[in-house]
């Protein structure tokens, strides 16, 4: 049999092939962007994916410009909402602490260095709640000590963690350690993980915390005589130098495009410990409640990650939420935070090449049995709508679908 390749047939197709592809690839340069759909086909579109998530769903779209109500399903019956939460925790944060606020994490000593750079008593490093906080953070703390003439310690270095009730973990797991999570401290270094395979988190926080600044002060030729460990500072003690966090506004975004429940967790016990009646879960979910009710909703807060089956809310709670935060300062910063989709966070491979596709920034939710979408879409007249999809008693293999297709055509809506 001839060879094809070897015949003039080949060169003759590739001759045809250099005519029609460049006509191909103008054709889809050229192609008209998915077609944008009035209203009414809108809501039939919506009417229709939701008729799929059943009963145990609602949603709600407003028009954040005029207030219109665009479309309504079950708007008002409470759902679990799963990391839809982090919301919440994100709007009470940046509400309570500004966008530019942070979060410091002190050194205190009974006095200062000598002139020989000798330290009488303990050093503690005393935490003030910031989740980001890590070795080159520590490492920075300690240079800043060093170059204030620091050169030994007659005592000990201390971490002190007492901002924070002592529960390491959220009421989704009764409060005890768990890998979705990690160990909540006050008193936070590397996200709660020691570096290694086993021991994978830190039993001990503050004492973690402690030996490593220790390591790195004495890395830096510093004599330390005791042994670190964990402890409280004692009232009165002086400030000798501090590290502060990124702005909450880039910490909110750190928790919301990934999702990151420790800092979500963090956060809430973070509001209650420096807004509310203390450094825990409840004192902060109450701090929430509050700084949310300006906008005349009342969810039920249980945590500040979603993990936890009792929080509860409704589609146009979330919704009210969104269009309240869009006429604050904060409101930038919440935008900035959620995923955008098609591009980056939980979002990066949904609703690719869609219209939805950059226009859309939302927060996604995920349990075994819940999945939510939430957030702001752009739409093809220009105007920005806020949207919730809460979908119980599914799978993400059902709800996805459904919520990428109802997405997508606010961004068409025109």
């Amino acid at each position: 049999m001839r060879d094809f390749r070897t015949s003039g047939g080949f060169r003759t197709l590739e001759r045809l092939m250099k005519r029609v592809l460049p006509v191909i690839f103008a054709l889809l340069v050229l192609a008209p962007p998915a077609r944008a759909a009035d209203l009414a086909a809108t809501q039939r579109l919506l009417a229709r994916e939701m008729g799929k998530a059943g009963p145990a769903a609602g949603a709600y779209v407003v028009n954040v410009g005029t207030g219109q109500e665009l479309y309504s399903y079950n708007a008002d019956v409470e759902r679990i909402p799963a990391s839809v939460e982090k919301l919440y925790t994100s709007s009470a944060a940046l509400l309570r602490y500004r966008p530019e606020g942070r979060l410091s994490t002190t050194v205190l000593s009974e006095g200062v260095p000598d002139e020989d750079g000798e330290l009488a008593g303990d050093l503690v490093l005393r935490g003030g709640g910031d989740p980001t906080f890590d070795a080159a953070d520590a490492g920075t703390l300690a240079d800043r000590l060093v170059r204030a003439g620091l050169k030994r310690i007659d005592g000990h270095v201390v971490g002190d963690e007492s901002m924070f009730d002592a529960f390491r973990g959220p009421p989704s797991s009764k409060y005890a350690l768990t890998s979705d999570v990690g160990p909540l401290s006050a008193l936070s270094y590397n996200h709660g993980r020691t570096g290694k395979r086993h021991p994978y988190f830190q039993t001990s926080p503050a004492r973690f915390t402690a030996q490593a600044f220790e390591k790195l002060l004495k890395h830096r030729h510093v004599k330390i005589s005791g042994k670190a460990g964990a402890g409280t500072a004692a009232t009165g003690m002086t400030p000798l130098a501090h590290w502060d966090s990124p702005a909450l506004a880039a910490i909110v975004k750190a928790m919301n495009q990934p999702s990151d429940n420790y800092i979500a967790e963090m956060l809430v016990k973070g509001l209650g410990a420096d807004y509310g009646t203390a450094g825990s879960t409840a004192a902060g979910a109450a701090v929430v409640r509050n700084a949310v009710a300006r906008f005349k909703i009342a969810p039920k807060i249980s945590d500040g990650s979603g993990l936890s089956r009792f929080d509860r809310t409704s589609p146009r709670q979330v919704v009210r939420l969104l269009s309240g935060m869009a006429g604050t300062e904060a409101a930038t910063a919440l935008d900035a935070s959620l995923a955008v989709v098609g591009r980056n966070g939980t979002l990066a491979k949904r609703m690719r090449g869609t219209a939805a596709q950059d226009n859309c920034h939302a927060k996604t939710g995920t349990l075994h049995d819940v999945s939510t979408l939430a957030g702001y879409c752009r739409t093809a007249a220009g105007d920005r709508v806020a949207f919730a999809f809460l979908m119980n008693a599914t799978t993400v293999w059902k709800a996805h679908p459904l919520q990428d297709r109802m997405t997508a055509a606010l961004a068409r809506l025109n």
